[in-house]
């Protein structure tokens, strides 16, 4: 394989995400949902809202979407709907956002850490049924990096333990296991709109959807202060209501995320061939009955800093998602882990790097990237 030049002031940088690109291709769109918004001047619980908690549950082959202001909103309200109280215990991945560790704790209730599968960085479901307790409430299951976890494992221990399920969807909307997307295997299952996600508004805003008339309706009241009527609440509730005019863009972004997704798989699998060329280098796995989306394009790496400064040296943009695991962050250093608890977990951490993805990335591109790290790998 060729290798790059030394860096060069004239070299065009790859950004790890490039939200312009997408903008330039559907901007006139985008403008013409904010303007059809504005003319009505309803911004809140409106008919763009509506129509996109069915558009999302559709997707997702689900009966119901609640629209929310966060992805994190989405987790702590499908938790409290589900039953979480103060002093609960809730089964999770070590390898995640911290969003996933920080809405059980909002609640009151303490996470329980479950190590990841060292080559999908998903919930490993052997280690659940040994960290069940008397006091376990939930199970929240992450779809990392856009691959589905294993559910039917999952789904076994929640259905014999009688534990809800919670899918955390925030980077795997659309993604696949065995014929079915994600969120449509749990009680619950919970969306983040950030604007880098594979379907981003442009502000916070997230969702979640369910399979339950009973789970749907809590969730209606829990995020508008608890109202069961106007002005009248019957429990303590949030303020989390997605507003008109992320609606309105999600809505058209919506339409063409098939299409987006097809162009991801299609970038992955140039990476992964590409990759094959180069020693040393991990790319993504896609095990058997699973439609990965590539919200990332993860590769494990032992030398990783370095090869992440190496690429930044030739600007090339990478991200490291994420270099703490859970048990390893200050916010639960009361818990007592220390390091080596959760290996796979630790050792992810210390070795994934997230390269470019993005729809709208060129063949091109992606050769220039794998040259530089095959570039590094032979040094």
């Amino acid at each position: 394989m060729s290798t790059i030049p030394h860096p060069n002031p004239a070299v065009e940088p790859i950004p790890q995400f490039d939200l312009s690109a997408q903008y330039a291709a559907i901007g006139a769109e985008i403008r013409a949902a904010i303007e059809r918004v504005l003319s009505t001047q309803q911004f809140v619980l409106g008919p763009e809202g509506a129509a996109l908690e069915g558009e999302v549950a559709a997707l997702c082959g689900v009966a119901h979407g609640i629209g929310v202001a966060s992805g994190t909103d989405a987790l702590i309200l499908a938790l409290r709907a589900c039953g979480v109280q103060a002093g609960d215990e809730v089964l999770l991945p070590a390898s995640t956002f911290v969003a996933t560790g920080s809405a059980v704790s909002a609640l009151g209730a303490a996470p329980v850490f479950a190590d990841v599968r060292p080559e999908t960085y998903n919930l490993d479901p052997s280690e659940l049924e040994r960290r069940v307790t008397p006091r376990t409430r939930a199970i929240i299951a992450v779809h990392l990096y856009g691959l589905a976890a294993d559910m039917d494992a999952i789904l076994a221990l929640a259905k014999s333990r009688k534990l809800p399920l919670i899918e955390d969807c925030a980077q795997a909307i659309g993604a696949v296991y065995k014929g079915r997307r994600v969120g449509s295997f749990g009680d619950a299952a919970c969306l983040s709109f950030y604007p880098t996600k594979n379907l981003g508004a442009y502000g916070d805003a997230g969702m979640v959807v369910t399979n339950s008339r009973e789970l749907a309706a809590r969730l209606r009241t829990l995020r508008n202060h608890g109202q069961t009527a106007k002005y009248l609440s019957s429990e303590p509730g949030w303020n989390s209501r997605l507003d008109e005019i992320q609606a309105a863009i999600l809505r058209v972004k919506l339409r063409h995320l098939a299409e987006w997704q097809r162009a991801r798989r299609s970038n992955a699998a140039e990476y992964t061939h590409l990759l094959e060329q180069v020693p040393g280098v991990m790319p993504p796995h896609e095990p058997g009955g699973c439609e990965h989306v590539y919200h990332q394009y993860t590769i494990r790496c032992e030398r990783r800093d370095a090869l992440q400064q190496h690429l930044a040296a030739r600007k090339i943009g990478s991200s490291v998602y994420y270099p703490y695991p859970l048990h390893l962050q200050p916010l639960y250093a009361h818990l007592g882990h220390k390091a080596g608890d959760f290996p796979h977990a630790e050792r992810a951490a210390q070795e994934v790097l997230s390269l470019p993805m993005y729809p709208e990335l060129r063949k091109d591109q992606i050769a220039r990237v794998v040259e530089a790290i095959a570039e590094f790998v032979k040094c």
